[in-house]
């Protein structure tokens, strides 16, 4: 009986410790969503968009949840309503680009912001599984690179929804599937290289703290926004105050 009861109270401890390790690798992820659609966006001088995160309140989350967290990230503990700069995917990009080029040589420079907003959408997508990546890596002291965490391991850091919606973009790209692959391989890198960033993992790392600390279900773009320039305004001035060029 007293076997029972220690053994009971092990294995309810153990499954605390893994709501919390879950609850964390889920701030991470969507702070780095959060991170990616408005400093990257932001550094691509793309205009800043509404967004928000919402999260499941945590007492109420199950083991089905985290189950489902780990294999789909099908929004079912936490997610970014909206940050999307483009909403609605053309059947064709460069039947689009023939449609609005044609008629007015004007309309390069929209297509050329077009495609930067695509892009910058795709990026932010992958960010969230990055960040998710680089803690788990962090806390376990092993190595962040781009051959340990390639896209196909995304997929372990709740990637595979983000991964999805990112093929849907690339679809919308091109019908030759090297050119998606090599535009996607482009992206990732892009992707890999914000979150490994100091500046960036900084306001990464302060967004999820916020996150974990915070009774709040629903985090405003405002709090969001101010929370990581202020991150990265104190980076830049540490910098220059050590003299680090």
């Amino acid at each position: 009986m007293v076997l029972n009861m220690k053994r009971n109270k092990i294995i309810e401890a153990l499954g605390q410790d893994k709501l919390i390790e879950h609850k964390q690798r889920v701030a991470f992820h969507e702070a780095g969503h959060a991170a990616g659609i408005h400093l990257n966006n932001k550094a691509r001088q793309l205009p800043p968009i509404f967004f928000k995160i919402i999260f499941k309140d945590m007492g109420a989350v199950t083991d089905a949840d985290v189950m489902a967290y780990q294999t789909t990230h099908d929004d079912c503990i936490a997610r970014v309503e909206g940050g999307r700069l483009i909403e609605s995917l053309p059947l064709s990009i460069d039947s689009l680009v023939r449609e609005l080029t044609q008629h007015n040589d004007a309309m390069t420079q929209l297509m050329n912001d077009y495609m930067k907003a695509f892009e910058a959408d795709i990026i932010n997508l992958l960010i969230g599984p990055l960040a998710e990546a680089k803690h788990v890596a962090d806390t376990d002291d092993e190595l962040f690179n781009q051959k340990l965490v390639n896209l196909k391991a995304l997929k372990n850091y709740g990637g595979s929804s983000d991964l999805a919606l990112a093929n849907e973009y690339l679809h919308s790209f091109s019908s030759n599937e090297q050119q998606r692959e090599e535009k996607l391989d482009e992206l990732y890198t892009a992707a890999f290289n914000f979150v490994n960033d100091q500046a960036n993992w900084a306001a990464i790392t302060k967004l999820a703290n916020h996150i974990l600390g915070d009774s709040k279900n629903i985090i405003g773009c405002e709090e969001i926004v101010s929370m990581l320039d202020e991150s990265i305004d104190h980076f830049q001035n540490r910098r220059v105050m050590t003299g680090y060029q």
